[in-house]
């Protein structure tokens, strides 16, 4: 009989776990990721001069990303679990490096949906939630709050620190070297992702962050893509998630789709210099950071239903008041929209996680993954109708008044949705208390 050392093998004692340097440099992969959803929005003017693109097919390239970006997300975990989370985040990498250094020697528009849109918008999306969520229940018993927060909010905090670089460079030295730069980027992650990261801390022969016992690296399971699928069949029968699936995607509308795309080309229309218009989308990005710290302890507090009526309505105000700020310079009126605006920004995150888990129980992160591909959907819808919205109309203004008219549907969505239950959640975390338990007694 082969004895099983692993789980006998005595944890390395190390000054500082290990855990957080692959948080670490899990966060700044993510950092790294979200730079590329940002650059469609500096990308617009210059290839619409360069090559006569419209708008449209421009726009069509970034809805291809979004809509690419979130349907991969729910099979990025069943990939996680089957391969490793290091092998696919060097092939998520290595994907984006490789779309980013074809869409150098693109030369027409198809090209740059099927470099940017595809392969740039499958690898990010393999870099995103799930991605995060994996490394940190891998990682972390205690902390792990802390942890998916702050992994969570890498993303915004990627466009945060890259968008006005980007935009500098753009408008200083062209949009290649913009692109090649976050080509190195992703490079340098490759590099750091294969020294560093590792799947589960039994490969190093480490406990989890704060777990008292030695835990074993779960088996593959080769079914989890299977499982994802049998969710989304399901769910998808029921009126619920429908409900938060709508939300979402005009949560997708009304943010990544319109205000990561379009805000940047809509102020150049008024005469704001491009540098300055990144700014307040990096500002955005800043609140955004401290908006959802807040709706997460909010959602612990309040009915999560009520939080996304009230979400949805000032989102809808604020986009409604919009088309009347723009000028060749940020006024005091622009600054207040975009401190509340990136105040709401990414909130909607925290109360929509917690009525997947309160509705579909055990099955609420499978099913949130499909939301979230259905969040992206709507941005690429939006990526999409803004572009042609400008090209046939001259004018943007129409497209912030459609976004706002669908934040007051998502408002009337929102206040339909069941509250749902914990109690099957917490079924769920006694059965695996009482199997593990077991397993330790025997």
């Amino acid at each position: 009989m082969v004895e099983n050392t692993a789980s006998t093998r005595k944890p390395a004692r190390v000054p500082v776990h290990r855990a957080w340097s692959v948080a670490l440099v899990a966060c700044l992969t993510i950092v790294a990721a979200a730079a590329f959803a940002a650059m469609p929005g500096v990308l617009t003017d210059p290839l619409h001069t360069e090559y006569g693109w419209s708008r449209g097919a421009i726009g069509t390239a970034a809805s291809v990303n979004m809509l690419v970006y979130g349907l991969i997300a729910p099979f990025a975990a069943a990939l996680m679990d089957r391969f490793g989370v290091r092998r696919v985040a060097l092939v998520a990498l290595g994907t984006v490096v490789a779309g980013a250094g074809l869409t150098l020697v693109m030369t027409t528009a198809w090209q740059l949906t099927l470099y940017w849109g595809l392969l740039i918008g499958a690898g990010t999306g393999s870099l995103a939630m799930t991605f995060a969520a994996t490394v940190t229940d891998n990682w972390f018993v205690e902390r792990r709050g802390l942890v998916i927060g702050v992994l969570t909010g890498a993303s915004a905090f990627g466009q945060l620190v890259f968008l006005p670089a980007l935009a500098w460079i753009v408008d200083d030295r062209g949009w290649r070297p913009a692109v090649v730069t976050l080509a190195l980027t992703a490079g340098v992650m490759v590099v750091l992702v294969a020294l560093v990261l590792r799947d589960h801390p039994a490969d190093l022969g480490q406990r989890p962050y704060g777990s008292p016992v030695f835990v074993e690296r779960p088996r593959p399971d080769r079914g989890a893509a299977r499982r994802t699928v049998e969710v989304l069949l399901s769910s998808v029968r029921g009126r619920r998630f429908w409900l938060l699936a709508g939300t979402f995607a005009v949560c997708g509308a009304t943010t990544n789709g319109i205000m990561w795309t379009h805000f940047v080309p809509a102020a150049q229309d008024h005469g704001m210099a491009v540098t300055a218009a990144a700014a307040l989308v990096s500002a955005v990005g800043v609140f955004s950071l401290v908006g959802t710290v807040l709706s997460g302890w909010l959602t612990d507090r309040v009915d999560p239903r009520a939080l996304l009526v009230a979400y949805y309505v000032g989102r809808g105000a604020l986009l409604a008041a919009l088309p009347a700020l723009f000028g060749p310079s940020a006024g005091a009126a622009m600054v207040a929209f975009v401190v509340v605006f990136g105040l709401l920004d990414v909130a909607t995150v925290p109360p929509t996680i917690l009525l997947c888990r309160r509705i579909f129980g055990a099955d609420g992160a499978i099913v949130f993954g499909w939301v979230n591909a259905v969040h992206q959907a709507g941005a690429g819808a939006m990526a999409v109708f803004g572009g042609f919205t400008r090209d046939v109309g001259g004018s943007y203004g129409p497209v912030w008044l459609m976004a706002a008219a669908l934040c007051g549907v998502a408002a009337v969505l929102a206040s339909g949705m069941p509250r749902g239950t914990d109690v099957s959640h917490r079924a769920a975390e006694e059965s695996a208390e009482a199997r593990d338990g077991g397993r330790e007694r025997a």
